[in-house]
């Protein structure tokens, strides 16, 4: 029997977890669990269960709707949660990026109530956007974006998804969300931007519409979001990449950028960039992607705001905390840097 959607895990009983257990194909009852939240994420909320019972795992966590009503209507606005449902039940399966195994989910289109129940990947450790990684970590999340992107790389079928149609395929409309939204983050963060890094948050706005059209190439899947924050190293695999609630399809490459605008310090970034551009490449020649390493460093570099435009839209659309004030400004100042390294307007 298909558990129902619970999406307030105050509501989870053991009589749900077992129900939860038994539709993944597992002979288990729950007797008694003790939940505590964890991660950083701002638009959903992560739950781990510790339970106890008969041949039950030992943890498991849920994901559930954010508890903060502005971003709980963020990610019921830009279809957050229906996407990422959407992700585990018709797009994992066909892809190789190493994702949580689900037990189980699914979402209500009308209401956007949802739930994930997924394995715990404790010990692994979450990244840490705030500290950056190593160029070992960000070589193996390189691999692990090919992984995703290479099995459907081009493939015209995407397309009929509705929810994987986002605003790269209308720059219009991105531009104008962006330039909304601006002046509140200028006013925000004056104090922690350098005039250069101010300068180009409105350099970078008034040519949305020309970046959403530099990519000339088959699209592919893109996960909007690929960031040390949305990843878990060590644990059960060497790295696990979760939070697909921005799931989109445009330029392949534009991930890349972002992660490498955000996750690395900025001089580690220059100096290690073109090497790890061409380890990425070199995993999806595997795929038989035939993607030349001129043509994708002009996307890579052209796609160097990438961070700075998530920093400017997530932060005025979600409640604002300190971490994630400080997380944003690391983005951004990262990505600003990038764009000043890689000149990106003459891309």
């Amino acid at each position: 029997m298909t558990p129902t959607i619970i999406s307030n895990p105050d509501n989870i009983t053991t009589e749900w977890l077992t129900s939860v257990l038994r539709y993944a194909g597992q002979e288990a009852r729950v007797t008694d669990f003790d939940a505590v939240s964890i991660g950083t994420g701002q638009v959903g909320e992560n739950v781990r269960f510790t339970l106890q019972g008969d041949n039950v795992p030992e943890s498991i966590v849920g994901k559930f709707p954010s508890r903060d009503p502005q971003s709980k209507q963020t990610g019921i606005d830009q279809g957050n949660y229906l996407r990422e449902v959407f992700f585990y039940k018709e797009i994992q399966s066909t892809v190789d990026i190493q994702t949580p195994n689900v037990f189980f989910t699914d979402a209500d289109d009308e209401t956007h109530d949802f739930v994930i129940m997924m394995e715990d990947l404790a010990p692994g450790v979450q990244g840490d956007q705030l500290a950056g990684c190593s160029v070992d970590d960000a070589a193996l999340a390189l691999e692990e974006l090919a992984k995703l992107q290479g099995p459907r790389w081009g493939d015209p079928t995407l397309q009929k998804y509705p929810l994987l149609v986002g605003t790269s395929q209308n720059p219009e409309m991105l531009q104008a969300f962006y330039k909304m939204l601006e002046p509140g983050f200028i006013e925000r963060y004056e104090s922690r931007l350098t005039g250069e890094y101010q300068k180009l948050v409105t350099t970078v706005g008034d040519g949305l519409v020309s970046y959403g059209n530099l990519y000339d190439g088959p699209p592919g899947l893109i996960h909007i979001d690929y960031r040390l924050d949305n990843m878990m190293f060590g644990g059960p695999y060497p790295l696990t990449v979760v939070d697909w609630q921005s799931l989109s399809t445009g330029c392949p490459v534009a991930d890349a950028s972002y992660f490498m605008g955000t996750s690395l310090t900025p001089e580690a970034r220059a100096k290690e960039e073109e090497h790890l551009v061409r380890h990425y490449l070199d995993v999806l020649k595997s795929y038989d992607v035939s993607l030349k390493f001129d043509d994708a460093f002009r996307y890579y570099r052209a796609h160097a705001p990438a961070g700075l435009i998530m920093a400017v839209i997530a932060s005025m659309i979600v409640g604002e905390t300190e971490r994630g004030n400080d997380m944003f400004m690391a983005m951004a100042t990262r990505s600003s840097q990038m764009c000043l390294d890689l000149d990106f307007r003459h891309a």
